[in-house]
C-alpha cells in the first residue's frame, strides 16, 4: 500500500470495470495531493453467485492494474480480498476508509451498475463528501446524448440510432452515404456451417496466467469453492497489452469470417469466428473507439468483407451503445419489469448443464468451463428457453451476472430483460424472440445427437423448445395477435385443435415441473 500524501484533496475511487489510467476519474491527478482507492470484496462476488472464471478475472485484471498504478507514482489504497480488515463491501470498505484518510473529496468515473452507484453515493453523503462523477469516456455516446435521442421516440429501436452514430462519428461512411450504399449487410451474414462443420477456425488468443492471476485463482477457490465454473482453462486477457493481442489477432484471424457465421453454433466449438474481447473492452482494457477503427481500417485495407466488418462494427457502435442508453435511462425501474407476467423457477440444470437436451447442455457447460457464450447461444438458446418457460426475469438477470465473464449489468440487463425475455414489453424489442427447436436444427447439428425431436411438438420424443413456444403462443394468444410482427405465428395457433391444444400444454406443464429436460442420470 502506497503511502498517501499528507493532506488528502481527493480519494479518485476505481472500481474493477474501470481499469484505464486516463479515464476521466484521473483528469487533474495530482500524486502530491491525490490518490487512488480500489477495493476487492466479496459482496461483488456473492449479490448474485458469481463464477469462479467471472470473479479470477475481476480480480486479476484489478490487481494488474493496482500494480501499474504503483509502477507509475500514483498513490494507491487498495484492499485486498484476504485482508484481515477488509469490510466486505463496496460500501463499508469505502466508510472505513474515509473515516481513516479523511479525504476532502471523493472523485470517480461513473460505475457500469446502478446498485453500486447508489450505495458509493450514501456513503459520500453520510460522510459529509462531495462524490463527483465524472463521464465515462469509453462511449461513443454519453447517457444525455442518448436521452436527447429517445425524447418524443414513439419506439426506440437500435437501428435508427446505429444510423445515427455512424453518420455522426463518420464510421463506415461514403460521403453522406453508408459505405457499399446500404446500413445492414444481414443479407450476406449469418449462415449456417455446412455438413463438414467450422473446419480449422484460428485459435483465439490465450494468455497463460502468470503469479499475479494463479495466486488470484488460488484465492477464489478457497474464499469461493461452491461457486459455479471451472477454471482450469483460465486464459483470459487480464492487462491492457494482452487485450492489444486479443483484438489484433481477432482482426487478422477471425473479422473476415466473423459476418458469415456469427450466428452459427456447433456443438463442443465455443470460440468459432467471435471477437472474445468484451471483457476486456468492458473491464476499460479496450477502447471501442480503437476496436471500431481496426475494424474499418481492416475493411479500407482490402483484408475484411465489409458485411463482415459492418456486422462487428453494428455490434460495438450500435447494440452496445444502446442497451446501454437503455439501462441509465430507465433505471432503477427497469429491473423490475416482468411484461408477460413470467413467475417460473429457474431451472436448477441452469447451474450444472445436467440437461438432457443437447443444445442447452453443450452451452451451459461451455459457459461454465470459460465463462463464455456467443450472443445466438445466449439469445436463441440459454435466453430462448428462459422465455418460452416463462421464467422470472430477475431469475435469470442473476444467472447471466454471474456466469458470464464480460458480465456488467449495465449491458447485462437490458440485454436479458428486454431482448431475451420480452420483459420490458417491447422497448427494446419488436416482438418476443421466439422459435420451434426447428431454428436451432437450422443452425448448428445439436439435434442430431439429442434424444428430442424439433418437428414435433408432442409425445415423448416432442423437443422441449417446440412444445414450449406452441404453449407460449397459447398462454400470450391475446398479447400476441395485437402484435402486427407475431400475427403470422398466432395465426398458425389454428392449425391446432382442441385435442393438440390440450397435448401441448400438459407437456408443457411436465417440462415446467421438471419431469422432462432435467438429467437425473
Amino acid at each position: 500500500m502506497a503511502e498517501r500524501p499528507t493532506t488528502l484533496r481527493h480519494l479518485v475511487v476505481v472500481l474493477g470495470d474501470q481499469l484505464d489510467p486516463d479515464a476521466a476519474g484521473f483528469d487533474g491527478f495530482d500524486p502530491a495531493q491525490d490518490a487512488v482507492w480500489m477495493a476487492e470484496v466479496a459482496e461483488e462476488s456473492t449479490h448474485v453467485w458469481s463464477s469462479k472464471p467471472r470473479t479470477v478475472l475481476f480480480l486479476a485484471a484489478m490487481r494488474h492494474f493496482a500494480q501499474a498504478l504503483r509502477d507509475a507514482g500514483r498513490p494507491l489504497h487498495c484492499t485486498a480480498l484476504d485482508d484481515a480488515a477488509n469490510q466486505g463491501s463496496l460500501a463499508a470498505q469505502l466508510r472505513a476508509d474515509i473515516a481513516r484518510l479523511q479525504p476532502a473529496g471523493l472523485v470517480m468515473t461513473a460505475p457500469g451498475d446502478w446498485r453500486v452507484l447508489k450505495a458509493l453515493r450514501a456513503v459520500a453523503a453520510e460522510a459529509g463528501l462531495a462524490l463527483d462523477v465524472r463521464e465515462d469516456r469509453h462511449f461513443f455516446c454519453t447517457v444525455r446524448e442518448f436521452a436527447a435521442h429517445a425524447k418524443g421516440r414513439k419506439s426506440l429501436r437500435m437501428e435508427f440510432f446505429y444510423r445515427a452514430q455512424r453518420q455522426r462519428h463518420r464510421v463506415l461512411m461514403d460521403g453522406d452515404q453508408p459505405e457499399g450504399g446500404q446500413w445492414n449487410f444481414d443479407a450476406h451474414n449469418r449462415e449456417a456451417f455446412g455438413a463438414g462443420g467450422p473446419g480449422a477456425v484460428p485459435p483465439r488468443a490465450t494468455f497463460e496466467p502468470d503469479a499475479i492471476t494463479r495466486q488470484v485463482m488460488a484465492l477464489v477457490e478457497q474464499r469461493f469453492p461452491g461457486h459455479p465454473g471451472r477454471l482450469d482453462s483460465f486464459a483470459w486477457p487480464v492487462t491492457r497489452t494482452q487485450a492489444l493481442q486479443a483484438l489484433h489477432r481477432f482482426i487478422a484471424e477471425r473479422l473476415p469470417q466473423f459476418g458469415r457465421y456469427q450466428d452459427a453454433l456447433w456443438p463442443g466449438e465455443p470460440w468459432l469466428y467471435h471477437a472474445h474481447i468484451a471483457a476486456a473492452m468492458n473491464l476499460k482494457l479496450l477502447h471501442p473507439r480503437e476496436i471500431v477503427a481496426a475494424a474499418e481500417a481492416a475493411y479500407r485495407a482490402g483484408q475484411v468483407p465489409l458485411a463482415s466488418a459492418e456486422g462487428f462494427i453494428r455490434q460495438v457502435i450500435g447494440w452496445r451503445e444502446y442497451v446501454r442508453g437503455i439501462y441509465w435511462t430507465r433505471m432503477p425501474a427497469y429491473a423490475d419489469q416482468n411484461a408477460l407476467d413470467a413467475q417460473q423457477d429457474l431451472p436448477a440444470w441452469y447451474w450444472t448443464g445436467a440437461t438432457t437436451m443437447a443444445c442447452l447442455r453443450d452451452v451451459i457447460t461451455q459457459t461454465l468451463d470459460h465463462g463464455y457464450a456467443h450472443h445466438i447461444q445466449r439469445l436463441m438458446v440459454t435466453g430462448l428457453y428462459a422465455l418460452l418457460l416463462g421464467v422470472q426475469p430477475q431469475q435469470v438477470h442473476a444467472w447471466y451476472l454471474a456466469v458470464y465473464v464480460d458480465a456488467v449489468e449495465w449491458v447485462e440487463l437490458p440485454n436479458t430483460l428486454g431482448m431475451a425475455l420480452y420483459a420490458d414489453g417491447g422497448l427494446m424489442a419488436s416482438k418476443p424472440y421466439v422459435a420451434t427447436g426447428k431454428y436451432i436444427q437450422r443452425m448448428g447439428p445439436h439435434c442430431q445427437g439429442c434424444r428430442f425431436d424439433p418437428g414435433q411438438r408432442t409425445g415423448d420424443r416432442a423437443c422441449p423448445f417446440t412444445t414450449l413456444y406452441w404453449d407460449f403462443l397459447l398462454r400470450h394468444e391475446q398479447r400476441l395477435a395485437a402484435n402486427p410482427r407475431m400475427a403470422l405465428q398466432v395465426k398458425n395457433l389454428a392449425r391446432l385443435d382442441d385435442a393438440e391444444r390440450d397435448a401441448v400444454q400438459q407437456r408443457a406443464d411436465a417440462i415446467r415441473r421438471g419431469e422432462v429436460g432435467a438429467d437425473h442420470g
